[in-house]
């Protein structure tokens, strides 16, 4: 603690709340410090005991995902209090855990619409790498009825699902693109030079694209 507390710097603070984090500690340097602590599942319990947003990105990126419960995991979710941990934690903890598509099911449900948003995540997850058994009609049923008015995290994960759905299943890319044009989530959302924009119609169009040229797996 006392090291994470000599990284921080208020310049990288002032970066880092703009995206809704609260400590001042690069993620370089934060990444450097887990690879020289490698695994350590016992001191990742102890920081992310901690609640400090600095120690929990540490805690996962040290941790060992299956040495925790379903029911722990489903407790981490609901305390972590910063995007970067939400994210951290579903893409490099619950993704890789043997309860995940449970925990897929469970949060998808909830009325929090940020463990919701966690659901989402697992479910774009799957609509990419494990579709078999899903409903997509489905899903594309209750994004089109659902995404527009849904809160900033959830609906952003949902968008993300609509955007996997059109880029993996040409069957459904049409019906894809057009929710996307319908609703305008994210449609002005401001884009760096060289980035793809979130906004599905584009996005499913270009990664599309860059398979067809073989820029991208």
């Amino acid at each position: 603690m006392a090291e994470l507390a000599a990284l921080d710097d208020p310049r990288t603070r002032k970066v880092n709340e703009k995206h809704g984090d609260d400590h001042g500690v690069n993620l370089g340097r934060l990444r450097a410090l887990a690879k020289r602590l490698k695994t350590q599942a016992e001191l990742a319990r102890r920081l992310w005991a901690t609640d400090d947003s600095a120690a929990r990105p540490l805690a996962i990126l040290i941790c060992r995902p299956k040495a925790f419960g379903r029911d722990e995991l489903d407790a981490m979710l609901r305390q972590a209090r910063t995007p970067k941990v939400h994210d951290w934690l579903v893409n490099y903890v619950v993704k890789k855990h043997p309860h995940a598509e449970e925990l897929r099911l469970s949060w998808s449900a909830d009325p929090d619409p940020v463990v919701a948003g966690a659901g989402w995540a697992l479910t774009a997850e799957r609509v990419a790498k494990k579709p078999e058994g899903l409903d997509l009609a489905g899903l594309l049923d209750v994004i089109e009825a659902e995404m527009k008015d849904a809160p900033d995290r959830l609906q952003w994960a949902m968008n993300h699902c609509l955007a996997q759905i059109g880029i993996e299943h040409a069957e459904y890319r049409a019906r894809a693109i057009d929710i996307g044009e319908r609703l305008e989530v994210l449609k002005d959302y401001p884009t760096s030079p060289g980035c793809t924009s979130p906004f599905a119609p584009v996005w499913i169009a270009e990664i599309v694209r860059r398979r067809d040229d073989g820029t991208v797996a």
